[in-house]
């Protein structure tokens, strides 16, 4: 079966860590059960407003800087928001990151910058904070497999 929808996953990786979170969740959006959505993974670097408006839904990764989503992530909201004002409306969608404190700050400020996009959050988002641990691993791919299976069944 040819996917006829794309799930979009925005990840900034600076670390090998941050690698096998979005590994991790481009495994579970690309599990062989779920068979009509392709996974594209991308740095926030190089997403275009064409690449979130071509998307059927969305994951970001990012890590906590400073109690703020990482430079880069903001840096593709700051280039991507008016030209996707209007066009992803109800853009479905969730985040995870990747906090070496609590993430709330970060998780703040996605939000703000989501309901301004009128985009709507279809998953909770996935908060790895503190140690890394195997854990994050194992959520990540499960998060990616919950966007991917219910991209594909029509409930998003």
């Amino acid at each position: 079966m040819v996917p006829d929808k794309t799930l979009l996953i925005i990840a900034h990786i600076p670390s090998d860590n941050t690698r096998l979170l979005a590994d991790a969740v481009r495994k579970g959006a690309e599990n062989q059960q779920v068979c009509g959505v392709r996974a594209r993974v991308m740095s926030p670097l190089h997403v275009s407003p064409e690449d979130i408006i071509d998307a059927d839904a969305v994951i970001i990764g990012t890590t906590e800087n400073l109690g703020y989503m990482a430079g880069l992530t903001k840096d593709m909201f700051d280039r991507c928001y008016y030209p996707c004002l209007e066009r992803t409306q109800a853009k479905p969608f969730t985040y995870y990151i990747r906090a070496g404190h609590d993430g709330t700050g970060t998780a703040r400020a996605i939000t703000s910058i989501t309901t301004g996009l009128r985009w709507k959050l279809v998953q909770p988002p996935l908060i790895c904070k503190g140690e890394f641990c195997d854990d994050f691993i194992q959520q990540c791919e499960a998060l990616g497999l919950a966007m991917a299976a219910s991209l594909e069944a029509g409930i998003i």
